[in-house]
């Protein structure tokens, strides 16, 4: 079994600028379009240019974090993929929110609310669960997505705080496990801890066999069952970058983690 595996948070399906000088009330205000030498930050939707770039890249299955509820038929259709959605914090007035955010996406930023959505190329979806694991102050839910071929996937977007983080990788990192039985698990997503600045990576690897964390990044991929054939790394920010006339836009404020693994 060769797999290609991708995380990435989609930031709401908003862009991100170098140059924080762009990220004005202005523009999120009345959706001007900010500009320096190099990059663009607009303020509109943004669905199209995350489809093509994220089409365009290689992978088998993808884990995708904030991302907008109504962008996943769009996304699945775009990459040709079958999906596993569950949704996460701040869904309480869909589609009212999806249609202040389709129209101002920085104003709503994350009040549109979110979701967890797993993707899969060519292959089989057999089995779908999920596992709340927070309610509040943010619900925090794991994806948990089995394919006929026995690969079995988790997604996760953790907590931000250390303290909520832990815990919460832990319960998933053992639920994932328990589901996925003796089958071949890929266990991943924004988990929101930095291996350099927590030990959790150590014990999930000693006592779970996940491994291998990405360094410097809260986004990771981590397998069981799988050999490692090309250590999960964070993308450059160029490969997440569309050019708006003569100036870059740039998608998120994560960079895809990819990795390979058989």
């Amino acid at each position: 079994m060769a797999v290609r595996a991708l995380t990435w948070n989609l930031f709401h399906g908003r862009d991100f600028p170098p140059n924080p000088a762009l990220l004005t009330w202005r523009s999120r205000l009345t959706r001007r379009t900010e500009r320096d030498a190099t990059h663009a930050q607009v303020n509109r939707d943004l669905r199209g240019e995350f489809e093509r770039v994220l089409a365009g890249w290689s992978w088998d299955v993808a884990l995708l974090q904030e991302c907008p509820p109504r962008w996943s038929a769009a996304l699945a259709n775009a990459c040709g993929a079958s999906t596993h959605r569950v949704l996460t914090s701040r869904n309480w007035l869909l589609p009212i929110t999806s249609i202040l955010a389709t129209w101002n996406p920085d104003l709503i930023a994350s009040w549109e609310g979110g979701s967890n959505l797993t993707l899969v190329r060519g292959g089989e979806i057999v089995e779908r669960r999920s596992l709340v694991l927070r309610r509040l102050p943010e619900r925090r839910v794991l994806a948990f997505t089995r394919l006929a071929s026995g690969l079995c996937i988790a997604n996760l977007h953790a907590s931000g705080p250390d303290a909520l983080a832990q815990p919460e990788v832990r319960s998933a990192a053992r639920q994932a496990i328990a589901w996925s039985a003796d089958a071949p698990l890929i266990f991943g997503g924004d988990l929101n801890i930095r291996p350099e600045a927590s030990s959790v990576f150590g014990e999930l690897e000693r006592s779970l066999g996940l491994r291998p964390p990405t360094p410097n990044s809260i986004d990771h991929l981590l397998a069981r069952g799988l050999a490692v054939t090309d250590t999960p790394r964070a993308s450059p920010p160029e490969d997440r970058e569309i050019m708006v006339g003569s100036l870059a836009v740039r998608l998120s404020d994560h960079a895809p983690v990819a990795g390979g693994f058989a």
